[in-house]
This record gives structure tokens, C-alpha cells and sequence, in this order.
């Protein structure tokens, strides 16, 4: 039970969703540990090198599809030019892409998610990539390679799965941008740490939390760049794990209309980013506030130290950007008496499309 500044307690049920939370470092240290074993970085690089793909294919379902952001923008700074669609959306409609010159990288946490199996089995020429969190799934046994992170049994909601898949696509993208492979791990290296860190104070963010969104309904989650990996998958878990309609976009699509519709119990997050665009974020956040919305920032300069993280390497921040959705997820749940990341109608593995 946790008192909130306010004075009302609130119940937090450390279920296996919240278990899941506090075991990311951990997730995240087992799967830099697979990759650094001398050996992978150099076959890797030989697979994503044997050949000038014409086209190179970035596809996933939910959180394994908003992972893919900041690797389709190092693709693009790397000179390729990336497609990011939907596996249910390619796999129907998008066949005529993958043919003999194309590389399919395939996100999939499970591993056996209908889309994934119909994509599989669909795709007749392109070469496919996989990245999986389940070694004996057909995602890791089918493909021409495979990478199976290390973040172990997940209860519901991605989180662990989340965050050693974004590390591995990180370092991916690494290698297609032609990096130093130690350079590349060294930078990763902190991400375990640095998680750890921000989750030793989960009650205190908690609290902080319950009062900032006590009474809220809805949620939009905004950013830019690689942030939409945050905002997109933010909004996913929210929904998930906390029964709160939350919705993700970014910051300009949100200047397109949603911004007309701000109401009392709607509160806007939105993501500071990196350098090209923060100034920009942090200007919509000042408008909203001068406009008495209810709108708070996530990143280094954040006014709550719950939603502040740490002024990291650019190829860490897609880890960092969501820890602090991950505690509104608690603190919402916590607010509604609910357990957090308990389902009561999805399942882990999404089965039919």
C-alpha cells in the first residue's frame, strides 16, 4: 500500500506483470551478453552484407512493430531505403514486395503470432531476417537467421521483451550503418545499469504518478523521430494493462486536429526527443500548459523527476523513453483497483487474425 501525496493510499499489485518490470535489467544485461560473444557481430554483419538489397522490409504486430522506428531512421541516415508495414498488412497486402532482392526483418516476440505464421509461410523469395524472444518458435527456426534476445518468460504486456528487442535492433542497426562493433557494445553497455537505477525508485514515482493522473480517462502520448517507438508502444501497454484509452501520434499529427478535442480528464504526454526536434516538443508543451491543459514532458528536462530520465546516448534513449509509461501503467491500475497487465480478454499470444 502506498500513500500518495495527497494522503489516499493506494494498492499496488505486485502481480507478475509488475515482476516483469523489475526483471528488465536483467533482461536487458542476459541479451548484450548473447550478442557479445564474439561471433555474432561478424556473421551478421556477413548476412546483411551479402548482397545490395533493393529493398529492405521492416514488419511486426503491436509493440514489436513501434520497436522498428529507430531502426527504419538509421536505415534511412545509413543510405537504404526501409518499408515499414503492418506483418498482417504485408502479408495480405504487401506480397509484391518481397522478392528476391528484398530482406525482410521480422519482429515477433512470441515468435508464432498468427500474422507472423502467414507471413512465413506467404513469403516465397525474400530473404528474412527474424527476431524473436522464444527459441523454438518457427520465427527462429525458419528463417535464413535469427535472433533470439535473452529477456526470458513474459507474463502479458511486453516489457522486458521490449526493451532487449529494442537493444538488439539498436545494435542491428549498428551494423548496417557500418560501426565499430566494441564502440557499438560500449554504448549499449550502460542500458542494464541505467534501467536499474530508475526502477529503485518505482514507489516514489508511483505516488507522484497516481496524483497527476487521478481522474484521468484518456491519454495522448506524442513525440517525434525515434520517440514514436515510446509513444506508439506506450499507448499500447497503457491500454493493455490498465484498461485507460490512450492513443499515440506525433506531436504535428497531434497539432492536426486532436488538440482541439483537450477536456479535463485527458492528459497529454508528450516525449522531449532528441536534438533536431526537442525544441519543437517542448514548445507544444509549454502551449498546452499556458493553455491550462493538463500536459507533462518525459525526458532529461522533465518538471517531474517520475518522468525524468537520464541525459543518455542517443542509442539508449528508445530503452529509457519507456520506463516512465511503464509506472503511469502501475499507477493507473493502481488508481482503477485493478491489477496491472492482468488480462481479462487478450492473451499473450495473439492467435487469430
Amino acid at each position: 500500500m502506498l500513500n500518495t501525496a495527497g494522503g489516499s493510499p493506494i494498492n499496488i499489485i505486485e502481480g507478475q506483470y509488475f515482476r516483469d518490470l523489475m526483471a528488465q535489467p536483467e533482461a536487458l544485461n542476459a541479451t548484450l551478453a548473447w550478442l557479445d560473444d564474439g561471433k555474432k557481430w561478424a556473421a551478421v554483419k556477413a548476412f546483411v552484407t551479402a548482397r545490395p538489397w533493393r529493398r529492405i522490409l521492416l514488419t511486426g504486430m503491436g509493440s514489436s512493430f513501434h520497436t522498428l522506428h529507430p531502426l527504419n531512421l538509421s536505415l534511412i541516415e545509413a543510405g537504404f531505403a526501409p518499408v515499414m508495414m503492418e506483418t498482417s498488412e504485408l502479408a495480405h497486402y504487401g506480397l509484391a514486395l518481397c522478392d528476391a532482392e528484398t530482406l525482410i526483418i521480422l519482429v515477433s516476440q512470441s515468435g508464432r503470432s498468427a500474422e507472423t505464421l502467414r507471413l512465413l509461410e506467404s513469403n516465397q523469395h525474400a530473404t528474412v531476417l527474424g527476431i524473436t524472444n522464444t527459441p523454438d518458435s518457427p520465427l527462429a527456426l525458419k528463417p535464413d537467421l535469427a535472433l533470439v534476445i535473452q529477456a526470458g518468460p513474459e507474463f502479458s504486456v511486453s516489457c522486458k521483451t521490449y526493451v532487449a528487442g529494442m537493444l538488439a535492433l539498436q545494435w542491428l542497426g549498428a551494423i548496417f550503418a557500418n560501426k565499430s562493433e566494441r564502440e557499438t557494445l560500449d554504448r549499449l553497455l550502460p542500458a542494464g545499469g541505467m534501467v536499474e537505477r530508475y526502477l529503485h525508485d518505482w514507489r516514489r514515482h508511483i505516488c507522484v504518478l497516481c496524483e497527476v493522473l487521478r481522474g484521468c480517462r484518456h491519454l495522448f502520448l506524442t513525440g517525434r523521430g525515434r520517440s514514436l517507438a515510446a509513444v506508439g508502444a506506450g499507448a499500447l501497454i497503457i491500454k493493455e494493462s490498465s484498461h485507460v484509452h490512450a492513443e499515440g501520434m506525433s506531436s504535428a499529427a497531434f497539432r492536426h486536429g486532436p488538440l482541439e478535442m483537450l477536456q479535463h480528464d485527458m492528459n497529454s504526454i508528450v516525449f522531449a526527443g532528441e536534438g533536431p526536434t526537442r525544441a519543437l516538443n517542448q514548445g507544444l508543451v509549454r502551449e498546452l500548459i499556458d493553455e491550462e491543459c493538463n500536459c507533462e514532458e518525459i525526458g532529461p528536462d522533465a518538471r517531474l523527476e517520475s518522468l525524468r530520465i537520464a541525459d543518455c546516448d542517443s542509442i539508449l534513449l528508445p530503452i529509457l523513453e519507456m520506463l516512465p509509461v511503464e509506472m503511469m501503467t502501475l499507477a493507473l491500475a493502481g488508481l482503477a483497483l485493478r491489477e496491472a497487465g492482468k488480462f481479462e480478454r487478450a492473451s499473450k499470444v495473439t492467435t487469430t487474425e
